[in-house]
């Protein structure tokens, strides 16, 4: 098999999937795949964000992440009040989430450096060639499907909150819908640039000074020096035995992965109850995430700027829920031929509405997602955010067994242990690990996502739980992507269809 890649869309897969047939490796498939992303998922992710990938290549003793997650913005900033930030409800079916957006909440990205750094230190096909297809996809447009349609209307509200955002989400007075065609001219030719010049122009060259300009002009504190000083940071991961397998995540000063790897250690030692979608099983996976809830105290967010977290886990003691509520994300999934895996999550939250005119870059509102009082207060300029995000792997004697990720907030961290437990526990085809109904607590509250058996529901309400049910499968429940590596060698993979998201296996 010449390698496999799951991803949000048909396009995004369709690229990194090129590549691979190529000859490109994992992390070439990942760049280019992330770099389609951008205009094919544009809602969710673009060179405005930020996000982590993980590379483990077979053989290696060492497994990398890469953290070109947002930071701080204000780093050379004038002492000033900034502009407020605006709050916008959207709907989610069952659930209504609040946003915070606007100039005021930008922080520093980081989403071009990254895929250049994991380039640099892993790739093996050219740059520029990498991005061909994304331009190309720009240029000519991306037909909405009705997943992606979807995410336009409840995003609308942000998307077209200016002039310009109207302009490129727009038709006239309408949104786009299913069927319409989504161009992108001035997002093709930022890519030209980042192609031929690298990503250091977004940082130190004319598209820095247009992002620096546009975000200073409507009152938020990115300034020019926030993106010439901003670095990707090379970390190892977070590690935790499971059941005979190892994962491997996102460790901190981001929270995902600390929380994904303690719920599966509570597994291995509880042993797993019942088949999957009983009762049982619902039951054991809440409890899991109360206890991950029940550890929250008023000194996690500090911890994860002092370390120490991460040896919370091996020692037992309690580790927190998140600090923060990244919301639009996407992830991309790639094993190659040669074993190389990589892990690809990134995000521009629910993007903070502000399009940089003449560059089609809309930038990530981070700050406006992110609870500063749960970190122990404001944070300097120039700190590295923490996320929820966690591209992880899982490893059995050091081989990739599953490369996951997903999207969904808080909900992202329950619906890879979910995706983790029915792939590696269950042994169920990946696609389907994906597709199982999950569950997730929000308070005393099991939102129990449409699919699940009704008899079932009612014997875990005949119990004492407080169910919310969903009528259907809903994006609120995550949107993950992930390739599984059989012990024969052979390759599955499957996206999300919560999302539309597709899975190649390239023989």
């Amino acid at each position: 098999m010449k390698g496999a890649i799951a991803a949000g869309h048909r396009l995004t897969a369709e690229t990194g999937a090129r590549v691979l047939e190529e000859g490109g490796n994992a992390v070439d498939a990942c760049v280019a795949a992330g770099v389609a992303s951008w205009v094919a998922e544009s809602t969710l992710t673009g060179p405005g964000g930020g996000g982590f990938m993980l590379v483990h290549r077979l053989g290696d003793e060492v497994t990398r992440v890469f953290d070109f997650f947002v930071s701080v913005p204000g780093l050379g900033a004038a002492p000033a009040s900034p502009a407020k930030m605006e709050a916008i409800d959207v709907d989610f079916a069952e659930s209504s989430v609040a946003y915070r957006i606007g100039a005021a909440s930008c922080a520093v990205p980081g989403a071009a450096a990254g895929l250049e750094a994991a380039h640099r230190a892993f790739g093996s096909l050219p740059w520029n060639v990498l991005f061909e297809p994304a331009i190309e996809l720009a240029r000519r447009g991306v037909e909405l499907t009705p997943q992606q349609a979807h995410l336009h209307a409840i995003l609308d509200l942000i998307l077209r909150h200016t002039d310009e955002g109207r302009r490129v989400y727009g038709r006239g007075e309408r949104r786009l819908v299913a069927d319409d065609v989504l161009v992108q001219p001035d997002l093709a030719e930022t890519l030209e640039t980042i192609a031929r010049l690298g990503a250091a122009d977004l940082y130190r060259g004319e598209l820095a000074r247009a992002v620096a300009g546009h975000v200073g002009e409507q009152g938020g504190t990115l300034t020019l020096r926030d993106l010439e000083e901003y670095r990707v940071i090379r970390r190892r991961p977070v590690r935790a035995r499971f059941l005979g397998h190892e994962l491997a995540s996102n460790p901190p000063p981001s929270t995902g992965g600390v929380l994904i790897g303690y719920g599966l250690r509570l597994l291995d030692g509880l042993g797993v109850a019942g088949a999957p979608g009983s009762a049982e099983a619902m039951a054991q996976v809440v409890e899991i995430m109360r206890e991950q809830d029940r550890a929250r105290d008023s000194r996690f967010g500090r911890d994860l700027y002092r370390g120490g977290l991460a040896r919370k886990l091996y020692d037992e003691a309690a580790v927190a829920a998140g600090v923060e509520r990244v919301r639009g994300t996407t992830h991309i999934s790639v094993v190659d031929e040669r074993g190389t895996a990589a892990s690809f999550t990134a995000s521009t939250g629910s993007g903070s509405g502000v399009i940089v005119p003449g560059t089609g870059i809309h930038l990530n509102n981070m700050l406006g997602e992110f609870d500063l009082a749960g970190a122990g207060g404001t944070l300097p300029a120039g700190t590295r955010m923490t996320s929820m995000m966690a591209p992880s792997l899982v490893l059995r004697e050091g081989v990739p067994r599953l490369a996951v990720g997903s999207a969904g907030s808080r909900r992202l961290r329950g619906a890879v242990m979910q995706i983790v437990i029915n792939s590696i526990v269950h042994e169920l085809p990946v696609e389907e690990a994906i597709a199982c109904p999950r569950v997730h607590l929000e308070g005393e509250h099991v939102h129990c996502e449409g699919g699940a058996e009704a008899a079932e529901l009612d014997r875990l309400e005949a119990v004492g739980y407080d169910i919310v049910r969903w009528r259907r499968r809903n994006l609120f429940f995550g949107g993950a992507a992930a390739v599984e590596v059989g012990t024969d060698g052979t390759l599955a993979a499957a996206g999300d269809p919560r999302r539309g998201g597709v899975g190649i296996v390239l023989r």
